[in-house]
């Protein structure tokens, strides 16, 4: 259980400097302008009962304070039952185009005949973000992330930020101008990058609080050291940042 948490914790440090005007986000939290402010994010809600077993019951105990669930996914009906019961609970969308595992897949919430580019030979999201940046047409993209909230509505769930499961959306200036516009289409705060994957510089987003960097435990560093990784990570960063 504790290893199915950690490997779904995402570790956002808030402590960005903004204009003078506006003061640090800390400060606007009212806080110290130096103070590190850290939330326990767990991603991926949906994917698998443990996944949400364990998310649901750090959630509960307040280990974690907020939580992103996958609509495409088998078992989004779980975290449906479980938003109805915590109406108070901070659970965003993780809008997915990607299947990453090799024997479990899940494909798009929209006509497959209506996103066709969005799809593998096998009718299933591609495993790979960059099939994605390559082959999805932007129409398509917006029409299925618009679905999914759609769906997340249908269900009940209220979605209370957004993001996009292995980062597809970041992957080109079209996809990610469309995953900003559809997040501003429902008024929910959406989870951005400073740079595209590329590293060049995104154009300014006009009153959006935007991410100066990403850190995130190697795929190879064994279960057992991804705490202490994350820890030392957490001790290294200064204030005047705001790391995903």
């Amino acid at each position: 259980m504790q290893s199915l948490l950690w490997s779904s914790v995402v570790l956002v440090f808030f402590a960005s400097t903004l204009t003078a005007q506006t003061g640090t986000i800390a400060e606007r939290l009212g806080y110290a302008r130096d103070v590190k402010l850290l939330i326990l994010h767990a991603d991926d809600l949906g994917t698998a009962h443990s996944v949400n077993a364990a998310s649901f019951d750090a959630l509960n105990k307040g280990a974690i304070s907020s939580a992103s669930f996958m609509i495409p996914t088998p078992w989004i009906s779980e975290v449906a039952a479980y938003a109805k019961a915590h109406p108070d609970a901070d659970l965003g969308i993780h809008l997915t185009l990607t299947s990453e595992w090799e024997t479990y897949r899940w494909g798009s919430v929209a006509s497959s005949d209506k996103v066709p580019t969005l799809l593998d030979s096998s009718g299933t999201f591609p495993n790979d973000e960059a099939i994605v940046a390559k082959k999805a047409k932007p129409a398509e993209v917006e029409r299925e992330i618009r679905a999914q909230l759609d769906r997340a509505r249908a269900l009940g769930i209220q979605s209370t930020h957004a993001d996009s499961h292995m980062r597809a959306l970041f992957t080109t200036p079209e996809l990610f101008a469309i995953y900003a516009k559809v997040a501003r289409d429902h008024h929910i705060p959406f989870m951005a990058t400073k740079e595209d994957p590329q590293g060049s510089p995104r154009a300014p987003l006009s009153g959006d609080v935007l991410v100066d960097a990403i850190m995130g435990v190697d795929p190879n560093t064994p279960p057992e050291k991804w705490k202490q990784y994350y820890l030392d990570a957490i001790a290294g960063l200064k204030p005047g940042s705001l790391t995903y």
